[in-house]
């Protein structure tokens, strides 16, 4: 059982962990990439050089941010407050999902229209009728790009129990999440229906509470430990000799004209419920990087910062980067793939998501307004939006 007094560092003031932030918006960028099929940076992308892709990265972060967010607040604010905290991120979650929802069928639906094109992956939704409506609403029907929010909101309604299980012992609360996770495979059939295309979630989210889990067990440590986790030098070593042959295993070694090295055959580790491969790889890569503890934080290149910032403002960066990868997938399929497509669907929509991010930061850092001064509101939709959440 943890004592009341060895969280008290949720109480405390935190400087953002910028490791954490530089990891997250490499996912991002990634997701992006990854969402469209036949783009040329395909091969470069996370999931080339391991068993794990950005979705891991994503949903393993998204723990360890709850709880030095909202573990926080609990501690600090009380229940209650923390509790309000919580639900309205949850609905800020939804607001985005719906938008982004919205949004995708509105452009893949003059798209067609423009160009004279059947629709194709959307068709469902595109010539249903009011339950397909309804289905989106509820999150039962979750096209293809569009599946990891609902996972989100699941997993940040149920940290309430997350951290009340943190709370009275973190090594319980990682054994019970771990059987959750067993459980999942054993019987796969657990998992959710997609109502979109009949099947079921694309992310078990009994299966991936376990990632987000242990993102907040990696938080909870750290914050006990000084801001590292333990660095054991065997375990650095065998955390880097797992991502080494993970990398052989899967890199697209025939995309550049060289023979496989590839140790094993085998098939690809499932996503689904999150095979055990996939956890190991991602939890090696993020404990190489969170137990470096030469990282200082100063003096970043322009590179990394452009890349923290989009971690930083995930949420946006995330939504601007799904629907410009909709409209890279839409060109390529109208116009083909060529360089110049490429080029052009890869420097707008890169850097887009990092420009949205710089934007979003110098509004976070804006000097508050003087007494008796009152602040300009934000114009447009973004103003609506901060109104009602």
């Amino acid at each position: 059982m943890v004592a009341g007094n060895d969280l008290d560092w949720m109480r405390n003031p935190v400087r953002r962990e910028a490791r954490v932030d530089v990891l997250r918006g490499v996912a991002l960028l990634c997701i992006y990439v990854d969402h469209i099929p036949s783009d040329v940076l395909n091969d470069v992308t996370l999931r080339n050089f391991g068993f794990s892709d950005a979705a891991e990265l994503f949903v393993m972060l998204a723990g360890f941010a709850s709880v030095m967010a909202y573990g926080r607040s609990f501690a600090r604010d009380g229940t209650m407050k923390g509790l309000r905290r919580l639900l309205m991120r949850c609905a800020r979650l939804y607001v985005f999902q719906i938008a982004l929802l919205v949004a995708t069928i509105g452009i893949v639906w003059a798209w067609d229209r423009h160009f004279n094109q059947e629709p194709r992956g959307l068709a469902p939704m595109l010539h249903g009728n009011v339950h397909s409506i309804v289905h989106g609403l509820t999150l039962r029907s979750q096209p293809s790009n569009l599946n990891i929010l609902p996972l989100y909101i699941i997993l940040m309604a149920a940290f309430p129990l997350v951290y009340a299980g943190i709370r009275f012992s973190l090594g319980l609360t990682i054994t019970v999440s771990a059987a959750l996770w067993m459980v999942a495979w054993i019987e796969p059939n657990l998992n959710l229906v997609n109502s979109f295309d009949g099947h079921r979630w694309f992310f078990d989210p009994l299966s991936w509470q376990f990632i987000f889990v242990l993102g907040a067990a990696m938080a909870v440590v750290m914050a006990r430990r000084g801001g590292n986790l333990p660095r054991w030098p065997w375990l650095v070593a065998l955390c880097w000799l797992f991502l080494g042959v993970s990398f052989l295993q899967v890199f697209p070694w025939a995309e550049f004209g060289l023979p496989s090295l590839a140790p094993f055959t085998m098939e690809p580790p499932d996503k689904t419920h999150l095979a055990p491969l996939r956890l190991l790889h991602a939890l090696a890569l993020v404990y190489v990087t969170l137990s470096w503890h030469g990282w200082t934080g100063s003096g970043r290149s322009l590179l990394i910062r452009s890349v923290e910032v989009c971690g930083k403002h995930s949420l946006e960066v995330f939504s601007l980067g799904t629907l410009l990868a909709l409209v890279g997938r839409l060109a390529f399929r109208t116009f083909d793939d060529t360089w110049q497509l490429q080029v052009i669907v890869n420097v707008i929509g890169l850097g887009a998501m990092i420009g949205l991010g710089f934007v979003l930061e110098r509004g976070r850092k804006r000097p508050a307004p003087q007494p008796g001064m009152s602040e300009r509101a934000p114009d447009g939709a973004l103003s609506a939006i901060r109104r009602v959440i």
